[in-house]
């Protein structure tokens, strides 16, 4: 039976706007205030998707939620029509808009952790859907993100669902986006990497930026999934990549299957790392690919997203690919790495360059953009969406977003009910295209 990485990414959502929201995120802060452009961003990420889809990868789709979302305004205490409540709470708080307003679902490495079957006690692929409690506006995704999941692998003999871990920033999880997977192949059993930023309950005095994912939260999600305690893995990140920018291990480092591509900053003693994993896969030769400071310094990686790029195996390529941002190629010293990488003859043969702009304005690159699952033919049989991207659905897509979204939209023009019909009426239709079923709280 045959296993791939099937990539699914974000659809980047109409109200995409670039409120600042992310403390900690370096490119956030950057572009608070200016005016976003949804439409140009959901083109972006399809082209990037149909891309990955020409390399002869598999590729899905994620939904957008549904913003603003008015479930979290009436448990504030906002009353009236739809239209009197967004009213009311822009007067009340624009900040709270912008919050309820955020389309940061359209990255998805933070949706979800996953095991794939082959990494699981019951031969199951499981999924916890991320609490993200360390950002408000991100901590109100969690339900609405688990019915979707739940209807795209409905639960049985192939997929199991967990609820969100519950404890507030204490148990902080983020999902994929601090969790890596090294196998030799994707059906074959594999090593699980959680990455954590602090103990639960550790005064961090040495963060300046909060460390979002809890090392607690890693292990209680690791025993939820079952996997095998000689193959799963806990490492802290190194508190200078956090406090550069780094709010997550995916901004400083990235693997598929054997390989692992990072910055030399990215763990305190990498070392002794990179002979823990070698451990873990026993006969299956690693190959860890460090990249120094010297070469490539921290706030490069950062400014650029060096690492929050994809690394996969193009089954029409030799070698792996590297999909990266064009800010990568635009800064001096990425640029010049990456050409020496591929250059090199080791495992990272090529590198792709794509403009995903309207994401990166807001701290969010190619590897934001996907959930990744290692799926088996019958698995993508068994799902229970048109989810699997294709040419017919992505012309749909395209149509829909080109009919639905704006090509502004700026921090005022959340206070605008317009704007919430016109985002309720593409998510609704989606919801059809996609085959999702009533997945929303608008919905009900």
């Amino acid at each position: 039976m045959a296993w791939r990485e099937v990539n699914f990414d974000g659809i980047v959502g109409p109200t995409h706007n670039y409120a600042g929201l992310s403390y900690g995120n370096v490119a956030s802060a950057k572009h608070k205030g200016m005016a976003a452009n949804p439409r140009e961003g959901v083109l972006q990420g399809l082209e990037k998707a149909n891309h990955l889809r020409s390399l002869g990868m598999t590729q899905g789709v994620l939904p957008p939620h549904d913003r603003p979302h008015l479930k979290t305004l009436r448990d504030h205490g906002f009353t009236g029509t739809d239209a009197e409540m967004v009213a009311a709470a822009w007067k009340a708080s624009p900040a709270l808009m912008a919050n309820v307003c955020s389309s940061a679902t359209m990255w998805t490495a933070n949706a979800a952790t996953i095991s794939p079957a082959p990494d699981t006690a019951d031969g199951k692929t499981h999924f916890t859907p991320a609490n993200l409690a360390a950002m408000y506006h991100r901590s109100i995704e969690a339900r609405v993100t688990a019915r979707i999941l739940k209807v795209m692998f409905p639960e049985g003999e192939r997929f199991a669902h967990h609820e969100p871990l519950v404890g507030g920033t204490h148990m902080g999880d983020e999902g994929a986006a601090n969790h890596s997977r090294f196998c030799a192949d994707y059906g074959e059993a594999g090593v699980a990497l959680y990455v954590y930023g602090r103990g639960a309950f550790e005064n961090a005095a040495d963060l300046t930026y909060p460390g979002r994912q809890t090392e607690e939260a890693s292990r209680a999600i690791a025993r939820m999934h079952a996997t095998k305690a000689d193959k799963t893995l806990f490492v802290r990140q190194n508190p200078a990549a956090i406090n550069a920018g780094a709010f997550h291990n995916d901004v400083v480092a990235v693997s598929n299957k054997n390989v692992h591509f990072y910055h030399e900053q990215a763990f305190e003693d990498p070392d002794q790392l990179d002979r823990d994993i070698q451990a873990a896969m026993g006969d299956v030769e690693m190959q860890f690919v460090r990249v120094p400071a010297s070469a490539v310094p921290i706030g490069d990686a950062v400014k650029s997203y060096l690492f929050n790029s994809q690394l996969i195996s193009a089954p029409s390529r030799d070698g792996m690919t590297l999909i990266l941002p064009t800010e990568v190629e635009e800064t001096p010293s990425t640029k010049a790495y990456v050409d020496q990488l591929v250059r090199s003859g080791g495992p990272i043969r090529h590198a792709d360059y794509l403009d995903v702009r309207q994401s990166m304005r807001n701290g969010g690159g190619p590897a934001c953009l996907r959930l990744r699952v290692a799926m088996s033919d019958d698995d993508i049989s068994a799902m229970g969406s048109n989810s699997i991207l294709d040419d017919k659905l992505l012309e749909t897509l395209k149509v829909w977003a080109n009919k639905h979204y704006r090509d502004r939209v700026a921090l005022e023009d959340l206070a605008d009910p317009q704007l919430m019909e016109e985002s309720f009426k593409a998510m609704d239709e989606l919801t059809q295209i996609l085959k999702l079923g009533s997945v929303y709280d608008f919905q009900r």
